[in-house]
């Protein structure tokens, strides 16, 4: 049995998303090697809790350090504001602090919170390194953000493409932790078009899963269509509710009363969404649910009918519950959902012009409510395809045939 030092920024067992990841990826780790997960402080009492109230499983493999840089070089970082730039930073001192407690190690893994932009550290312990998951969000269309959300808000997309470009190109750092890895794990395809890295150290692994959410009770005998995410522009939810508009009035008055959209979210984009339904004449037949309780998603899986998720991210970590639940996917065709959804488990929407892209996604959606075979044999694709590549366990056999070969 090895020992693993993991750096992981973001982990919380109460939390989804990269704090999720990063708290199932430790257990994952622990299933097969001891690992010394070293997180900020703000994540104890989190963690303490969890172990306290809960029997963790490979727990006696699992130990937590925490590590935060002093107040008078963080007292600027509030809450989710300026995190990469103190990201970076914590990730340029922690080998210091990691051998300030002489902690002993076969492998250092950075597992979290890293885009193919932000470089690693770790490779300075002299121990063989491991990268990733490592995530590439590709740029969004121009037509797809500046026509819909304003100039200003493509303007504020193309800077940040530019920012990450220099890194690309400039950043010796990661230049080096491209070098000094031994694997690097890449979440989709796209990541490599940036890193050019050799294709022997690549490993494509999603970095998404999910426990199973699949409940037992019937579907609801109506039609309806959820989509789940944060309000921003990167996910697309102006496609979803005009799509969904164009798709209702392909309907009789009779069957338009069977079909629902439910929208679960929030986010600074919302104000915009309510008024983009109002607009479309669609505010009767939208339901916009802040976030709630898991249990509570579960229950609105069950009760749907298919998944629209026409997010142009590099992941997508919704998309793992839905097809657990067996619900068809209808996506763009892209290297985030797209590379996660076949032609067994959904509907993938190439990019073309804004408003052909609608008109495609507005045919997808009556051709899966006219269609109850279609949906019944995808749906059975969707559990099948989380069944093979979207469970944890999955994820922590990748991570021990890494750890296994290069130690």
């Amino acid at each position: 049995m090895k020992t693993i030092l993991a750096s992981v920024y973001a982990v919380n067992p109460y939390k989804g998303s990269e704090d999720g990841t990063g708290w199932n990826l430790v257990l994952q780790i622990a299933r097969f090697n001891k690992v010394i997960a070293v997180t900020r402080e703000n994540n104890r009492p989190h963690i303490e809790r969890y172990f306290r109230e809960n029997s963790v499983p490979g727990g006696e493999n699992i130990r937590f350090e925490y590590f935060d840089l002093p107040y008078w070089m963080r007292f600027w970082k509030r809450g989710g504001k300026n995190a990469l730039l103190y990201y970076y930073l914590w990730q340029i001192a922690l080998p210091g602090f990691i051998r300030k407690k002489k902690l002993v190690f076969d492998v250092v893994h950075n597992l979290n919170f890293h885009s193919d932009w932000t470089p690693s550290f770790l490779w300075r312990l002299r121990k063989p390194f491991v990268w990733g998951p490592v995530g590439h969000h590709p740029r969004i269309p121009r037509s797809f953000i500046e026509s819909v959300y304003g100039r200003k808000k493509w303007l504020l997309d193309w800077l940040r493409w530019q920012a990450k470009t220099l890194f690309w190109r400039l950043d010796p750092f990661l230049l080096l932790t491209k070098k000094k890895a031994k694997r690097i794990i890449a979440i989709n395809s796209d990541v490599n078009k940036q890193l050019k890295v050799n294709p022997g150290k690549l490993v494509l692994m999603p970095a998404v899963a999910t426990d199973d959410m699949q409940e037992t009770r019937p579907p609801g005998a109506g039609f309806q269509i959820i989509s789940v995410g944060r309000f921003v522009a990167l996910k697309g939810f102006d496609i979803t509710i005009r799509a969904f508009a164009s798709f209702l009035l392909r309907l009789s008055a009779a069957d338009r009363n069977r079909v629902k959209l439910v929208l679960v979210g929030n986010g600074p984009e919302l104000g915009f969404l309510q008024s983009l339904c109002k607009s479309e004449g669609v505010s009767r037949q939208v339901e916009i649910i802040p976030w709630i309780e898991r249990a509570a998603i579960r229950a609105l899986y069950s009760e749907s009918t298919l998944f629209f998720f026409p997010s142009h991210e590099g992941a997508g970590m919704v998309v793992p519950e839905a097809l657990s639940c067996g619900l068809p996917v209808l996506c763009f065709d892209n290297a985030g959902p797209g590379e996660f959804v076949t032609a067994e488990c959904g509907i993938k929407i190439p990019y073309r012009n804004y408003d052909l892209v609608i008109e495609d996604f507005a045919d997808a959606l009556e051709k899966f409510y006219r269609d109850p075979a279609l949906r019944s044999k995808l749906g059975s694709g969707a559990r099948k395809q989380f069944l093979e590549q979207f469970q944890w366990d999955q994820k922590g056999n990748i991570l021990k045939t890494i750890y296994d070969q290069i130690a």
